[in-house]
């Protein structure tokens, strides 16, 4: 359901970008799982170029009864961008969930007004996609932008509405990457990279999809996949005791 997203994101890349692969651990890039009443696999791939420290993104397809196509884009540090944030979900096409922001690294008004108010213009584009939905498992005031698309929609307009409006979140964050004038004090550039952990962080501690990849891959796996690679930054509380 979400190939064509992903065919897109990557030819933009490519195009845009001199791109190096990033390592992703042993074991983590691709996983097959006969599991649940479905067979599962899931696959992730990720960069990392001048611009932009790391790319990630994973498909994880489970046929008519789960699709997920999730990804972050983390910008490098010498740039205060947010994050672009991806993640589409499909379960037996019945409930399909679409999110999608410019994921703030602060909240202070200076910074929501260079970085995020200019998404405001797409936000109100596509208000059938902004639903303002309730966050179960974060605060909507951190990490979260006020104009984050939100929704709960049908599958007829994943490929049209929902396409249509991840193609423009695409290219208003190129034109925010090109415009970016780098940082150049050390100070301003370790506030970046604090951020930016802090993020990893905060999400590891509170992401949904660890029970899904559990239930399909096993825990052990979910636990790698969760700290070793999707948010790579961030320190487990297992590990952390000891």
């Amino acid at each position: 359901m979400y190939k064509p997203f992903l065919e897109h994101l990557e030819s933009e890349l490519f195009q845009r970008f001199a791109l190096q692969p990033r390592a992703i651990p042993a074991g983590l890039a691709h996983k097959a799982s006969d599991r649940g009443r479905t067979p599962a696999t899931i696959q992730s791939w990720s960069y990392e170029c001048a611009e932009l420290r790391k790319i990630r993104y994973t498909y994880m397809d489970a046929g008519d009864a789960m699709q997920v196509f999730n990804s972050v884009i983390y910008p490098s540090a010498q740039y205060e961008l947010p994050f672009l944030g991806i993640d589409f979900l499909s379960f037996g096409k019945v409930k399909n969930l679409i999110v999608l922001d410019f994921q703030p690294l602060f909240q202070d008004e200076a910074y929501q007004q260079k970085y995020i108010a200019p998404l405001q213009r797409l936000h109100d584009r596509y208000p059938d996609l902004a639903q303002g939905l309730e966050m179960k498992f974060y605060d909507a005031n951190q990490y979260f932008s006020k104009f984050l698309l939100f929704a709960k929609v049908e599958p007829d307009v994943i490929p049209t509405r929902v396409f249509d409006a991840f193609k423009d979140y695409l290219d208003l964050y190129w034109e925010m990457l090109d415009a970016a004038m780098p940082l150049s004090d050390p100070s301003d550039i370790q506030r970046v990279i604090k951020a930016q952990k802090d993020y990893d962080q905060y999400s590891a501690d509170r992401d949904p999809a660890h029970g899904l990849f559990s239930s399909h891959f096993g825990n052990e796996w979910a636990n790698r996949f969760l700290f070793e690679f999707l948010f790579e930054d961030a320190v487990s509380l297992a590990a952390a005791v000891h």
